[in-house]
């Protein structure tokens, strides 16, 4: 099987896995936001992002590292799984209790504590399934992953679904995360064992002295890219109180739906390029301009459709109360615009141990983003947190991009041909849809026929694309 059918093949898996998820998140999220109202909703938000910068900690980028050091050398698997899953479930023992304490100091009431203590346990199981969903990768075998992404959906549905039945309250509905993610852990743990074999558990202080020090550089990252993504939630809390941050979180909900083809490409694309940079160098440079292209072409259409029809997108889903979350759905939908091209620029310079530029970028976005919240939170709310998170992502598309045009692998004038001409395809359906003025049902077909008519128009797909194509249906 050739690299493009093996991507092909990967990506129907994971493509799948996703839909699933999205189609259960999107149940879920309405199910959640309309059962525990703004305030509970606003508890669970900080919860979430509050663990989130947790799972960071106890990660330290080694799922990342291991991921592309595996997929230079399959021989190093033993050894890497021996230590680092022992050492993970010792760290995350240690930052369970020091989460309490620091919940503890910050005054958060009883349920607070509560509800973000389970949450934590769950984000536990999380940074295990992450680093066991790193070592399939590295063998391009992602169907495990998607398939135990469709398990943690399918409980964690089904979780919510009795929490409602029965009127269980906020605590039930993290119990049911954490059962979603157990599920998951355990899943994995099963097809890890009968894919290769059960691990020879030890702690080879220097070998795990070696991996941290090569994992600093994807943690730092992780930690300062989640900064953006996580202190702003945290600060509206503290700034604007749980209802403001109840509006915002159900805004992002949104926008995490059309994050799906990223979280696809990623656990697709990034172990091949790691490959590629050790076999072909002209096959990475290739598979980057490829992946900028495609990445642009499926998400400007989706985020001029939600620009456009934010508000009935948010009563689709919520309530009425929920009505004000359309404003930063407006805004934040262009932030997914940049993150795909971030996204596959990150992607490069990781995969050609660039990660400390990747990391120094994020070390000055995440600074950014912190002293912009601080000052745009407390004049416009959510509005504030939301733009200062689109303004972080393009000054992250700006320093990423100078970085990428200083080393080997800088795109040549074609893909900026072909974004200038996605940029003019857009541009015509954001024309169209504004003097149509259709519903949101009717503007779907609308825009996919008017989309599709200015990428063959404007000669979008070329030899390159076709290429791929045919290389899908070639059986030698």
């Amino acid at each position: 099987m050739n690299q493009v059918k093996s991507i092909f093949k990967n990506t129907s898996w994971m493509s799948l896995s996703q839909v699933v998820t999205s189609l259960c998140a999107f149940l879920w999220t309405i199910l959640i936001a309309n059962y525990l109202g703004v305030t509970d909703y606003g508890i669970v938000s900080f919860a979430i992002s509050f663990t989130t910068l947790i799972n960071i900690v106890m990660d330290l980028g080694m799922s990342t590292y291991i991921t592309r050091e595996i997929s230079k050398n399959n021989g190093l698997l033993a050894k890497y799984m021996g230590n680092i899953f022992l050492f993970k479930l010792l760290l995350a023992i240690l930052l369970l209790i020091v989460s309490i304490v620091i919940l503890v100091i910050m005054g958060k009431s009883n349920l607070t504590i509560i509800v973000t203590t389970i949450f934590t346990i769950e984000m536990v199981f999380m940074s295990m399934v992450g680093f066991l969903n790193g070592v399939f990768q590295a063998f391009e075998k992602v169907k495990y992953q998607a398939i135990g992404n469709i398990l943690n959906s399918s409980f964690l549905l089904i979780g919510i679904l009795i929490t409602l039945g029965l009127n269980l309250g906020v605590i039930s509905v993290a119990i049911s995360y954490l059962i979603g993610y157990l599920v998951f852990f355990v899943y994995m743990c099963i097809s890890y064992i009968k894919k290769f074999s059960f691990p020879k558990f030890e702690l080879d202080l220097d070998f795990i002295k070696e991996v941290l020090i090569g994992s600093l550089p994807f943690g730092l990252t992780n930690f300062f890219y989640s900064i953006y993504f996580s202190i702003d939630i945290v600060m509206l809390s503290y700034l604007s109180g749980d209802y403001a941050t109840g509006l915002y979180k159900s805004a992002y909900n949104i926008i995490n739906i059309f994050t799906t083809f990223f979280v696809v490409y990623q656990a697709v694309v990034f172990p091949v390029m790691s490959k590629f940079f050790a076999e072909s160098k002209d096959l990475l440079k290739v598979s980057y301009e490829v992946s900028v292209k495609y990445l642009l072409l499926i998400i400007i259409p989706l985020s001029i459709g939600v620009y456009y029809y934010a508000l009935p997108l948010v009563d689709l889903i919520y309530n009425n109360q929920y009505s004000l979350a359309s404003t930063p759905v407006q805004i934040l939908i262009w932030t997914v615009v940049f993150l795909f091209v971030n996204g596959a620029a990150s992607t490069l310079l990781n995969s050609v141990s660039k990660e400390r530029i990747v990391t120094k970028v994020y070390i000055i976005a995440a600074l950014f983003n912190i002293v912009l919240n601080m000052v745009m939170i407390p004049i416009w709310g959510y509005e504030g947190a939301a733009l200062t998170t689109v303004l972080s992502e393009i000054l992250i598309c700006i320093l990423t991009t100078y970085y990428i045009f200083k080393t080997d692998y800088h795109p040549g004038r074609n893909l900026l041909k072909n974004i200038i001409k996605l940029v003019i395809c857009g541009a015509v359906l954001m024309v169209v849809l504004y003097y149509i003025n259709v519903s949101m049902w009717l503007a779907i077909p609308i825009s996919l026929v008017i989309y599709i008519i200015m990428i063959l128009l404007t000669k979008t797909l070329d030899d390159n694309d076709r290429f791929i194509i045919k290389s899908l249906f070639d059986k030698n």
